[in-house]
């Protein structure tokens, strides 16, 4: 083994085991809502046409808001990716001529043109306005926040747990609930939290906590999908914009198999924290080497990424080329930057997954502009996240 990661592991060794004991909390949390729920073979069963009384996904929206302790929950292989969650949540609560404060700064990238995209049926379409609220030196702006709330009178307030493509620190549960006790009264409160789940023991309380399938609760085994899970209130607002005002969480039937639904969020603990211990690693790794790291090697860590600014376009691109290089899937394909749907850079992405695009599983994304970050998350195993260290250094030449 290279001796920087010998060095860096022997540092990181009372991280890990805070680590596996977040794990260990998270696994025992999950084992129990999959016992109080009495999960059994018949839940895994498909189903076709309207799904009417679908028990496997009836218990899986219940088993979801058990676990990440809310009223009520929509989890469906039907919701195509985390972006399309956070816009059924933010149609499903907003109404026209209504007004969305964001606290946490510009949301990720792909919510530009949900929100402020022109003719094509985005919020801003629907006369709904949005109000941006810039982080204050990688953080929420409090006092800015607060004379937002007076002079805006927000009818939905969105917090973003990760960081998208910003150099700051990912939120941690408890600045989230500070954040969500900010909001007025009669406000809805909605959390971003992809990357996020189970990296703490607790998950943020708000009347929407919204995520994606193929990246930490999908634990590398879930296929697609997407969760809403919150108030009851809220969920009852949002499952009319999830399928027909008429018809709610009454219909929607998947005709495969939802076993890998169930085991994919049962498995999610130990995932999540394979991907943390990932991302610790090459924090540890880039920052001895001299390169700026989110999370800083002795920072808290609140989601499953490991930012790295390179400051050089040579060097962000060699290295999401050696990350594909090391994929167990399509290892030899060669990432270039491309105008991708969403984002408003070039952006390139070193994606070698079993599912397509999980970022649950060992993968890098980045956009082509300065200082050239690249975005590292996932490792469904620790030893492949060893591995691809390796690699990096030796791209670099460090041995």
């Amino acid at each position: 083994m290279n001796k920087h990661i010998t060095t860096a592991l022997d540092k990181l060794n009372e991280r890990f085991k805070q680590v596996d004991d977040t794990a260990l909390h998270n696994q025992n949390k999950v084992l129990n809502a999959f016992i109080e729920n009495r999960i059994a073979l018949r839940h895994f069963a498909p189903t076709s046409g309207y799904g009417y009384d679908d028990v496997g996904r009836d218990t899986l929206n219940k088993l979801f808001s058990d676990i990440f302790q809310t009223e009520d929950g929509i989890v469906s292989p039907l919701i195509t990716s985390g972006t399309h969650a956070l816009s059924i949540a933010l149609f499903g609560l907003l109404r026209p001529g209504q007004t969305l404060l964001c606290a946490t700064g510009k949301p990720y990238d792909t919510l530009n043109d949900v929100i402020f995209g022109d003719g094509i049926g985005s919020l801003k379409d629907f006369n709904i306005k949005c109000v941006i609220v810039p982080l204050s030196d990688g953080k929420p702006d409090i006092a800015a926040i607060k004379t937002q709330i007076t002079a805006c009178k927000p009818d939905v307030f969105m917090i973003q747990r990760s960081r998208g493509y910003d150099m700051r620190p990912a939120l941690s549960v408890a600045q989230i609930n500070d954040l969500v006790a900010l909001a007025p009264q009669g406000c809805k409160t909605m959390v971003d939290n992809c990357y996020g789940e189970f990296t703490e023991k607790t998950e943020p309380k708000a009347d929407a906590l919204v995520g994606s399938l193929i990246k930490n609760p999908g634990g590398g085994i879930a296929p697609t999908g997407g969760y809403i899970c919150g108030s009851r209130a809220a969920i009852k607002q949002i499952e009319s914009r999830f399928t027909a005002p008429s018809i709610g969480r009454e219909v929607g039937s998947y005709a495969a198999d939802y076993r890998p639904f169930y085991q994919g969020l049962f498995t999610a603990p130990h995932t999540v924290a394979q991907s943390v211990k990932t991302a610790l690693l090459f924090s540890r790794l880039f920052s001895d080497l001299g390169y700026e790291t989110l999370p800083k090697p002795s920072d808290p860590i609140d989601d499953i990424i490991c930012s790295i600014a390179f400051g050089d376009e040579k060097k962000l691109i060699d290295f999401c080329k050696t990350i594909q290089s090391v994929s167990p899937v399509d290892s030899f394909a060669i990432p270039e930057p491309w105008d991708m749907p969403g984002y408003n850079d070039k952006i390139i992405m070193a994606a070698g997954a079993f599912v397509q695009g999980a970022s649950i599983e060992l993968s890098c994304d980045a956009p082509i502009r300065p200082p050239y970050t690249a975005y590292l998350q996932g490792g469904i195993t620790f030893e492949h996240g060893i591995i691809a260290a390796e690699r990096c250094l030796a791209a670099l030449g460090i041995f």
